[in-house]
């Protein structure tokens, strides 16, 4: 399935990607989850030396959960925010990832779960209260900009959950290259 461009495909791929992600989670060995995340260095993004464990991913998704959660509440009642808070914007945000990393380093992986969990349900009920037209078409909202509503809605979810998925696949390959 390509991104989603409606309600039901968004809620579908979220709650799709989530499941796979969390069963991919809870299948990692001991040995798996002791061991830091450490990718090759041909990897450029910042997330790939930023992220150590399965709770800094847990813990990032949560992060941009809030983000959204916050940013619609805060413009459905009148307050005109960007979706990245100040001091930060899309060309800083990075140091702001770096800065939900550092706030939660010591918060237990089972609690990030629990976090996560909470959240995932919150965005997706936040999701049903939208028709298909508000969530996919431009202009409903003047605070979207350009863009749609429902698309953040899916990088926040659907595609930041594969992007995890991506993540822990690779951490599983390097620590355990050829698993029975």
């Amino acid at each position: 399935m390509g991104r989603p461009t409606t309600k039901s495909d968004l809620i579908s791929a979220a709650n799709k990607n989530f499941e796979e992600m969390k069963l991919l989670a809870s299948s990692l060995t001991e040995k798996e989850l002791s061991t830091p995340f450490e990718f090759d260095e041909k990897k450029k993004e910042a997330h790939w030396k930023r992220d150590k464990n399965l709770r800094d991913v847990f813990i990032h998704l949560y992060e941009w959960h809030q983000l959204l959660l916050n940013w619609i509440q805060a413009n459905q009642n009148g307050a005109n925010r960007p979706f990245i808070p100040e001091p930060y914007n899309w060309k800083t945000y990075g140091d702001m990832n770096v800065e939900f990393w550092m706030k939660h380093q010591n918060t237990a992986l089972d609690e990030a779960e629990k976090m996560l969990n909470q959240s995932h349900e919150q965005v997706m009920k936040l999701a049903e209260t939208f028709s298909n037209e508000e969530l996919f078409s431009k202009g409903v909202y003047p605070w979207v900009g350009s863009s749609t509503l429902g698309s953040y809605f899916v990088s926040a979810t659907a595609s930041h959950y594969q992007w995890a998925i991506k993540k822990l696949k690779a951490h599983r390959k390097i620590v355990i290259p050829k698993r029975l």
